[in-house]
């Protein structure tokens, strides 16, 4: 009985492969996926090292200004600013996250997509209890963009409590 395992271990591999080769032929190809489902060919057509980025037909977020210097603040204040942006890009601009490297800065976005050439603001407070000396707050906005992260920074000073 041992000797017939082999035999039927090679039939079902021959038998898989034809039906993998069968499905293979049925599929659609991807000027036919194009055509006929209306699928977008920056969906279909991935990126690849020797294909250059569309960079031309993206969102672009452009902020009046990245950097927020707050001054002088006693320890337990609170820091806020807006930082006010554009969608200077062709396409609707789709904030998806803000973050900054602890839970003392906390930033706030616009949900809904900015349409081009509208303006949004993203609302950041800074709280200081428990910092002391100067403080430099990078915030990471991760959206539809090329490159994908843009980077916003509060600094300052926090003095400490007398």
């Amino acid at each position: 009985m041992r000797k017939y395992i082999p035999l039927v271990l090679f039939l079902l591999l021959i038998i898989s492969c034809k039906d993998e080769a069968s499905i293979g032929n049925s599929e659609k190809s991807i000027s036919a996926i194009k055509d006929a489902d209306k699928i977008s060919s920056i969906i279909r057509n991935p990126v690849s090292a020797s294909t250059p980025k569309d960079t031309a037909n993206v969102a672009k977020i452009e902020f009046e200004k990245e950097f927020y210097e707050f001054g002088k603040i006693k320890e337990g204040q609170k820091a806020m600013h807006s930082f006010k942006f554009k969608n200077t890009g062709k396409v609707n601009l789709v904030i998806t996250a803000a973050k900054s490297t602890c839970g003392c800065t906390v930033p706030s976005w616009p949900e809904e997509p900015i349409a081009p050439g509208r303006s949004g603001k993203i609302d950041v407070v800074f709280d200081s209890k428990g910092k002391k000396g100067a403080i430099s707050k990078p915030i990471r906005i991760t959206a539809n963009t090329n490159p994908q992260n843009t980077v916003i920074h509060m600094k300052g000073i926090v003095l400490p409590k007398k």
